[in-house]
């Protein structure tokens, strides 16, 4: 099938777009490289450089069967300091790319911990949506447009509520990047720092996992969340992090940031039921197969071929 993402050069786009060329599908990517890198993209997926809010998204969604929405102003911090941009991109951006799209399935990638709120208990997608920052709002926004798209239309759009996705490939200086924080600076033998006391939890879920999540979704509808149901405390994140690296120093810790939720967990059984997705990659194994690109990484930089 001809699949577009758009976002397809960054973390998790890239990831989506290998697996989708792996399979044998036709994939373009759509991206302006204010995050993503051109070096992320799959050879055999045809690249256009540019916004979903300017005409290039009309190039590369023609003729696609697929459309998977993963572009996005996805900085907490920058949402609360310029709310109008991030709905400019993630609830504008998106209403083009349901516009375009036509008959063609969009899978959205959303937020769990940026919709729900505070989290009492693993949350489910029929709990109440309480957003605490702009692009927890922004993002619940283009659900509802996604709601809309498909009560007028007809269509089969569908939501996946991410929580805090980790791999290879995430940017270290990215909201949610956590792991990629951690491992880069204990790479570089630089300090770590926690915002707050380390006790607010966050339930990760490999890259691996969320991509099996997109391809499960297409054309199915709703919104589903995406995560291991697993809540970790920051704290005892660092703690594996250093198991991992073998850097036993202690991290620093800063003042609590504005926007941050202090408990945030997924209840997955509705995606385990509904699409037959389990998580597959456990935190341990996940860390240690990120600690092995990001110290490749880092090793192939200190030697100057980055």
């Amino acid at each position: 099938m001809r699949a577009l993402v758009t976002g397809g050069a960054g973390f998790i786009g890239s990831n989506l777009v290998d697996a989708l060329v792996a399979r044998g599908d036709d994939v373009v990517v759509l991206d302006d490289l204010s995050s993503g890198k051109r070096s992320n993209v799959n050879p055999a997926a045809r690249f256009v450089e540019g916004s979903i809010l300017t005409d290039a998204l009309d190039e590369a969604m023609r003729d696609a069967e697929i459309c998977f929405h993963l572009a996005a102003q996805a900085d907490v911090p920058t949402s609360v300091a310029r709310p109008e941009f991030d709905a400019q991109v993630n609830v504008l951006g998106t209403v083009r790319v349901l516009a375009a799209a036509g008959d063609a399935p969009v899978v959205f990638s959303s937020t769990g911990g940026a919709i729900y709120g505070e989290c009492r208990r693993p949350a489910r997608e029929d709990d109440p949506l309480l957003p605490l920052s702009p692009y927890g709002i922004a993002k619940l926004s283009g659900e509802e447009y996604l709601s809309g798209w498909n009560r007028m239309h007809g269509t089969r759009h569908t939501a996946l509520r991410f929580a805090n996705v980790y791999g290879p490939r995430q940017e270290a200086g990215l909201e949610g990047g956590v792991v990629a924080i951690f491992l880069n600076a204990m790479a570089a033998g630089r300090e770590t720092l926690i915002y707050g006391d380390g006790q607010q939890t966050r339930d990760f879920v490999h890259v691996d996992d969320v991509v099996r999540a997109l391809l499960a979704a297409v054309g199915r509808g709703g919104a589903f969340n995406v995560g291991s149901g697993v809540e970790t405390p920051i704290l005892e994140l660092h703690e594996q992090c250093s198991a991992v690296t073998g850097d036993v120093r202690e991290p620093s810790f800063g003042p609590a940031r504005e926007g941050d939720v202090l408990r945030s967990v997924l209840d997955v059984a509705l995606i385990e039921r509904e699409l037959g997705w389990r998580q597959q990659v456990p935190l341990d194994d996940g860390l240690r197969g990120t600690w092995d690109w990001v110290s490749s990484e880092e090793g192939a930089r200190a030697g100057g071929t980055k």
